[in-house]
């Protein structure tokens, strides 16, 4: 059965729009920038953020296209904020355009925590009967695709998660499953000195005597790796980043990882890694293949422009291999990891590798690299921002529908929200909210936070009486 798009003037889809957050957006993003061909099937963009500007952008890139694009929602639990703000803007827009939508009706909890319209053009990827699960099955989408609650999302690239949009940019996932087959093969052997992931781990903890001490900066040489170390650093640091043990002792443990594209953006942090503080251990990502067979050509006689980045290696303009020595000469730890070439199956080797790493580091220290706790907290206290934002918001609106309007100082609006201790908190709303013209500043300037009254320039009778 071949789907197409109802709205396209094509006939068949022609980009994809990704909706994710972390783990659902970085490995995507990290394979679709190493693999996808010049020309794919299927053009990516992906909404990770609750950026307004950033979605919009992204939409507006889309252009006409927007009606030949299938939209991939990307959430485990399908409550994830982030991935719903996303989704409701693209809604919006699909509105905009006049695209179409189905018009059945929804029951009115999907409706309120979800999804405000059907998005016929869709495909969700989550966990079985989530509520983005519900969402899809009620408004009839094109697909859904099944997580396991077992699957976090810094691990999920070898699931439907990376696997779906990157077969349909022309990246062929089965010779990714296979790299990653190949290295859980290698993995399992419990000869040390034969197991890659062993031995990365154990690196880890030599360089940072087993408590984090050092940072992990990570310099892949090739461009197409350039979101290889952002991907890391979700990886790395979600996972071992754990105040308490599995004892219930506060240990406190992570490895901070940073880095960017070797060789252009070594020279951003070389000057210290030489000679500044020794808080660090480096990990060069080496590939030996310039470009595809037959594919090269010389710029010089005998030299040809990947000759040069070998170059590099062999210290002859002393980089990547030259800078290793150097930092070794000065006791500076290094990694070196090697790769024949970027192709799926070595992606996904590579994934394989970082995911088995981290698993037993966090053996080695005693942690669970597959709870989150952290970032739990953090979505329960973005979630009482907003709660206060909406007491904050009612009590100017209260104030906005008297005669005369009663501007009301920071002070004053705290008090009646019964959130003294709240204060900063309630200034930076405050702030935020006349930033963007939801409301007005009648005196003062939120420079001097106490000496400003803000009110609301027009009374919500609905708010008022809700």
């Amino acid at each position: 059965m071949q789907i197409k798009p109802p709205s396209s003037p094509e006939g068949h889809f022609t980009s994809i729009l990704s909706i994710g957050i972390g783990g659902s957006a970085l490995g995507p993003q990290f394979v679709a920038e190493a693999l996808a061909p010049d020309n794919p099937p299927l053009k990516i963009r992906f909404i990770d953020n609750t950026d307004p500007g950033g979605i919009d952008h992204q939409i507006a890139q889309l252009g006409p296209e927007l009606a030949s694009t299938l939209v991939i929602v990307i959430s485990k639990s399908g409550g994830t904020p982030e991935t719903r703000n996303g989704l409701l803007e693209v809604q919006k827009a699909f509105r905009e355009a006049g695209l179409n939508f189905s018009k059945q009706v929804l029951i009115s909890e999907v409706i309120n925590r979800f999804a405000c319209t059907p998005c016929a053009e869709g495909v969700a990827i989550t966990q079985e009967n989530s509520l983005l699960d519900n969402t899809a099955r009620i408004e009839g989408w094109l697909a859904r695709f099944p997580m396991f609650d077992w699957v976090g999302g810094r691990t999920s690239e070898m699931s439907a998660v990376g696997l779906l949009p990157a077969a349909l940019q022309g990246i062929d996932i089965r010779e990714m499953l296979a790299g990653a087959s190949l290295m859980d093969e290698a993995n399992r052997t419990t000869v040390i000195k034969n197991n890659p992931a062993a031995l990365l781990a154990l690196s880890w903890y030599w360089a940072s005597d087993g408590v984090g001490s050092k940072d992990m900066v990570v310099l892949p040489y090739k461009d197409s790796l350039l979101l290889f170390s952002r991907y890391l650093q979700q990886l790395v640091m979600e996972s071992l980043g754990k105040e308490f043990d599995l004892d219930g002792n506060r240990v406190n443990q992570g490895l901070t990882v940073y880095g960017n594209k070797g060789s252009t953006d070594q020279h951003a942090y070389i000057q210290q890694l030489r000679e500044g503080v020794h808080n660090f251990f480096v990990t060069f990502i080496e590939v030996l293949r310039d470009r595809p067979p037959g594919h090269d050509w010389e710029l010089e006689p005998g030299v040809t422009c990947g000759d040069y980045l070998f170059g590099m290696l062999q210290n002859l303009l002393s980089l990547v291999q030259g800078t290793r020595s150097a930092l070794y000469g000065n006791n500076r730890e290094s990694i070196t990891v090697t790769v024949q070439e970027v192709t799926p199956r070595s992606v996904g080797a590579l994934v394989a590798l970082y995911e088995r790493a981290v698993g037993i580091y966090a053996s080695l220290v005693n942690i669970n690299a597959y709870h989150q706790p952290g970032v739990e907290a953090g979505k329960k206290a973005a979630g009482e921002v907003l709660a206060l934002q909406k007491r904050v918001l009612a009590v100017l609106n209260e104030a906005s529908c008297k005669e005369p309007v009663e501007p009301l100082t920071i002070d004053q609006v705290a008090e009646r929200c019964h959130a003294s201790e709240d204060i900063e908190m309630i200034y930076k709303i405050v702030a935020h909210m006349a930033a963007n013209d939801r409301a007005l500043l009648a005196e003062g300037s939120c420079g001097s936070p106490r000496s400003i009254k803000v009110y609301l320039g027009e009374c919500n009778v609905e708010l008022l009486y809700a």
